[in-house]
């Protein structure tokens, strides 16, 4: 081989002066952790008004509080009680899922919200229970303890989990690691939200055909066969009825108020009808005595502190942490997906980090006030948003409205059929079965779609464990082989124009005489290099070959374009 002399150097670009290490030591971590420069708004600040500043940074209602004026208290106010009219059926609803009492539920609705009203970004996000997080207490925590042989010790557990659901969630956004919740991409959430939405439903039988005994597993197979398993013995006509007259008339008003956009507010009042008719119902009818479970007696009051509940003791502390770190994640994915997407419809910004630390403070609160984990559930913030909400206001409107339905309004609920709160939860959960999503993918990315097939068949055969490992594992491994397998494209130059592009993208695209154009879409390091090499050697082959073979100019350059851009 020749020295460089030997060949035309028509352009050299100088090598750049080389950095001190702690110098880019301190510029990689700053870009990982701290992209969006939160300190920027501090420079050349007096103390005082630093003060101020990182005070609205970690109370981010203190920076908006001031602006706040009674046209957007109107329109809170509205969107509030539209969500507490949502509230109160789903949160009793899904601490029946979690196999709690449902006046946990309506704790749940109460102090969540108000933390999160003060240290949260989203102006559209509601808080609250949500279903995949109740499920998974339920089948998690009835292993290890009984929700019916010993109900407190169980209680005692939920709010434990709850507790280290919230010390990891703030501890990730304290830590700057809200990128974390980024590895979990759109094709995996779609996947793993729609695997378990349908477990959610299947597990609803239970209530809709009024069985006794059921369960603790989450598999299809087992949820099958505890329901044929009793088709003689306890299957109820009566509650299977009225189940499937209230989920017919739930989902009515669901597609009325798609069809009739204004009317946003008969699907939100839904619920909370069902809940009133059924009670009336089964109070007239004296349904109760012929098979029709009820919820029976909530006490009234507000929370009662649960500090001295927490089994820190516990033999089944591990059990515990487990369930409180998968839940947190659970809970982080869907809050957070959830807030961009309502924040990039009416285009603001949310930080994620903000985010993991109100969500976290919310669930610590709320371990210590009697309620289990809330997160951002995506069915009441489209409610809280299509009602008009402008602020975080309308969490403390809803968390009011709750705490007057705890003074006063619990024994109203006496008669409330189990079979309507199961339908409750099946239309809502129905929600979250995205097809036209996993077509998409289908239509843009096979890959994708098998990320996406991948996660919901772990969750619906195996359970919500395997599915939500199964959804994070693919996901870490699409991102490694798109690193450590990056593409290499050739590109082509567009006809009476200096633009470059694909050739298998852009027909119309002609190479240039004597020169090999090539595209890598990743960056170059150790992971990928032997690869790239010998990639680029095969398609210099290729490319000699034809030439070859057609008799046309030999190939002479050989250019890497290493932008990353198509």
């Amino acid at each position: 081989m020749g020295t460089t002399a030997e060949y035309e150097c028509p352009h050299r670009v100088p090598v750049p002066p080389s950095k001190p290490f702690l110098k880019c030591l301190q510029t990689s971590l700053k870009e990982t952790f701290f992209p969006d420069d939160p300190f920027r708004q501090f420079k050349n600040q007096p103390a005082s008004r630093k003060f101020l500043l990182g005070l609205q940074y970690f109370v981010p209602i203190l920076e908006w509080a001031p602006r706040y004026t009674f046209d957007f208290f109107k329109a809170d106010l509205i969107a509030g009680i539209t969500i507490a009219s949502l509230a109160v059926p789903q949160g009793i609803s899904y601490a029946n899922l979690a196999s709690i009492p449902p006046i946990i539920g309506l704790y749940s609705s109460f102090v969540p919200p108000l933390v999160y009203a003060m240290l949260g970004s989203s102006k559209d996000l509601a808080v609250g229970t949500v279903a995949v997080a109740s499920l998974l207490i339920s089948s998690m925590l009835g292993k290890e303890v009984s929700p019916t042989e010993n109900p407190k010790q169980y209680v005692q557990l939920v709010f434990t989990a709850t507790l280290f659901a919230g010390l990891f969630q703030a501890s990730l956004g304290i830590l700057r690691l809200g990128f974390i919740v980024d590895f979990l991409s759109h094709a995996t959430i779609v996947g793993f939200m729609g695997g378990a939405a349908t477990i959610v439903c299947l597990q609803q039988l239970k209530g809709m055909l009024g069985l006794l005994h059921f369960t603790h597993e989450t598999d299809l197979v087992s949820v099958m066969r505890s329901v044929f398993g009793q088709f003689h013995q306890q299957w109820r006509w009566e509650s299977a009825v009225l189940g499937c007259c209230f989920l017919f008339f739930l989902l009515l008003t669901r597609y009325f108020s798609k069809r009739k956009a204004a009317f946003f507010w008969i699907n939100a009042m839904a619920p909370l009808t069902s809940v009133i008719l059924g009670s009336l119902l089964v109070y007239v009818t004296h349904a109760e005595k012929h098979g029709v479970q009820v919820i029976g007696h909530l006490k009234k009051g507000l929370n009662p502190p649960s500090v001295s509940d927490l089994a820190f003791g516990s033999p089944h502390l591990a059990a515990a942490i487990k369930t409180g770190i998968i839940i947190g994640v659970i809970g982080l994915a869907e809050g957070i997906a959830v807030g961009r997407t309502f924040a990039m419809f009416k285009n603001y910004h949310i930080d994620g980090n903000k985010e993991m630390i109100a969500f976290g403070m919310m669930n610590i609160a709320g371990s210590c006030t009697s309620c289990y984990l809330t997160a951002g559930p995506f069915s009441r913030t489209a409610v809280n948003s299509n009602a008009g909400s402008k602020t975080a206001v309308s969490n403390i409107v809803m968390a009011t409205a709750v705490m007057l339905t705890l003074l006063f309004l619990t024994p109203l609920f006496h008669y409330t059929p189990l079979v309507v709160l199961s339908a409750i939860i099946i239309a809502a959960m129905l929600g979250l079965l995205d097809y036209e999503a996993a077509i998409h993918l289908w239509k843009v990315d096979k890959f994708d779609f098998f990320i996406c097939l991948g996660a919901y068949l772990g969750v619906v055969l195996g359970s919500v464990e395997i599915g939500l490992i199964i959804a994070i594992m693919v996901s870490l491994l699409r991102i490694l082989l798109f690193v450590a397998r990056p593409r290499t494209i050739v590109l082509g130059n567009i006809p009476n124009s200096g633009i470059y592009r694909s050739m298998d993208q852009y027909p119309i695209a002609n190479k240039v005489p004597g020169i090999l154009i090539l595209q890598i879409d990743a960056p170059v390091y150790f992971a990928n290099a032997s690869y790239l090499r010998e990639r680029i050697s095969r398609w210099i082959y290729e490319e000699e070959d034809r030439l070859k073979s057609a008799g046309e100019t030999s190939l002479h350059y050989v250019i890497l374009d290493l932008s990353g851009r198509r």
